[in-house]
């Protein structure tokens, strides 16, 4: 009783409650690792793919890696829970870490114009020791990549831990997480800008010598500007607003749990395994086009660099949306499977939309497809994100929101490497471009689709009467 007394009135009394102007100072974080997710996911796996010819396979598999080293995050966030760096549990690795993210994507990019060179020197692409030697080492440098965006995200989402209390931290949360969604949206446009006077040569495709200037200059100066973002966002946050000291001296934090701690807990329970694998099918539907929409928007619509560029801002606008109306309006007046149901739905319809586009070959039908697309993922998710909270056992919060990002982050890189295979079996199988690409489109549509089927199967009520026991269990390590 004393103990819990003490808690609750000292730590308001010594450590402010962080107001809205910090908030949006924190978002500047996200807004730069929008900006980020641009450069790799929307100009380069253009240049690689379209202009320069790298297979799809390739391109997507070694920007896929970035994803799959997700469960490093785990022992990440471990490590700032228990050794501090520059006297600081979060904020220096949040810095170092992203300072390293952007210095890889800048080497990264290198070793794409060295790919590039050996193209156009052997006339296209040809599978030899130098082509494989530099792929290998473009795959370890995303897997640096991914591992540092880890070592900043993973902190960074413990430190809106560590400075909020439960009645204000949902709203902390949407609000930073928006923010990263206006990142990409100005990613979009700035790209635009800055690419949409690039030569095109006879083939409709920009030459390497055209190329390498103006995407040198951007994959150098936005990570430059993401860095000092990050600085702002972060300058003196943990040390006034953190209550991690306070609170590690009273509970015990759930933040430290192991893969295979996590993996027991989800394959426990029948639901919890339920859940697990609709999570996966729906965050596959979603980024399973992530590689290869801009080399659509090349390819078949004859766009620029720039021009593809600004569909992430559509995409963007339209996942904005979608965010706002279903966390105000649509889950309160149809529930949370419902709304994740309408979100199922209208991915598989946004997909149909895109397909069609490519039929006519009109690019304002295709911004206006992503629109939809963006939309219909801000009701998925919102709505996803909301049953995922009633699948949350209370005394395991860390364990399971732990173990559902995990699962999310995995799935998106398998996504977005599945999606350059199926590309490239649609390209052996169809002469026609717009048939390949579609290929992809129509995966993802029965995908969504089926997802809809595992939802049918959800039940809040019997996860809540098993999965407390197979928790305590797994937690005692008494369940095999």
């Amino acid at each position: 009783m004393t103990t819990d007394n003490y808690i609750s009135q000292e730590i308001p009394q010594t450590i402010p409650k962080v107001g809205i102007l910090t908030v949006l100072r924190l978002g500047l974080f996200n807004l730069g690792i929008g900006l980020i997710s641009v450069l790799t996911l929307a100009v380069l796996n253009r240049v690689m793919i379209s202009e320069l010819g790298i297979p799809a396979t390739i391109a997507a598999g070694v920007l896929a890696l970035g994803q799959l080293v997700a469960p490093t995050r785990v022992w990440l966030g471990q490590l700032s829970d228990s050794k501090k760096l520059f006297g600081l549990h979060r904020t220096g690795y949040v810095r170092i870490a992203i300072a390293i993210s952007g210095i890889c994507i800048f080497l990264a990019v290198q070793l794409v114009w060295l790919l590039g060179g050996n193209i156009v020197e052997n006339n296209g692409w040809q599978w030899n020791i130098f082509t494989i030697f530099v792929s290998v080492i473009l795959a370890l440098i995303f897997i640096v990549q991914g591992i540092a965006t880890g070592a900043s995200s993973t902190p960074f989402t413990a430190l809106l831990v560590d400075i909020s209390e439960e009645d204000d931290r949902s709203k902390i949360v949407g609000i930073i997480w928006s923010m990263l969604m206006v990142g990409i949206v100005i990613g979009g446009v700035t790209g635009n800008i800055l690419l949409k006077n690039l030569a095109v040569g006879e083939d409709n495709v920009v030459s390497l010598e055209n190329l390498i200037p103006p995407i040198n200059s951007i994959f150098l100066f936005v990570p430059i500007i993401v860095v000092i973002l990050t600085i702002i966002a972060t300058w003196g946050v943990e040390k006034k607003y953190s209550r991690y000291r306070l609170r590690s001296s009273f509970v015990d934090r759930e933040d430290g749990i192991s893969l295979k701690r996590a993996l027991k807990i989800l394959t426990s329970s029948r639901q919890t395994g339920i859940f697990f694998t609709f999570l996966v099918m729906v965050t596959m539907s979603l980024f399973m086009q992530e590689a290869i929409l801009e080399p659509y928007g090349g390819e078949v619509f004859n766009m620029s660099i720039g021009e593809t560029t600004m569909l992430n801002s559509f995409w963007g606008i339209g996942i904005l949306i979608g965010y706002g109306i279903t966390g105000f309006y649509v889950v309160p007046r149809l529930g949370k499977t419902k709304t994740t149901k309408i979100g199922c739905i209208l991915v598989a319809l946004s997909f149909t939309l895109i397909i069609f586009a490519g039929l006519t070959t009109t690019p304002q039908i295709l911004q206006g497809a992503m629109v939809l697309f963006g939309v219909a993922a801000g009701i998925t998710t919102i709505g996803s994100i909301s049953l995922m909270l009633d699948l949350t056992a209370a005394e395991t919060a860390g364990t399971f929101v732990g173990a559902w990002g995990l699962a999310q982050a995995m799935s998106r890189g398998i996504a977005i490497a599945l999606g350059g295979w199926i590309l490239d079996i649609g390209r052996f199988l169809f002469d026609n471009p717009w048939l390949a690409y579609s290929f992809v489109f129509v995966c993802e549509g029965f995908v969504a689709l089926g997802a809809i089927v595992l939802l049918n199967k959800v039940n809040v009520q019997e996860f809540q009467n098993t999965t407390r026991e197979a928790t305590a269990m797994v937690m005692e390590g008494d369940l095999d």
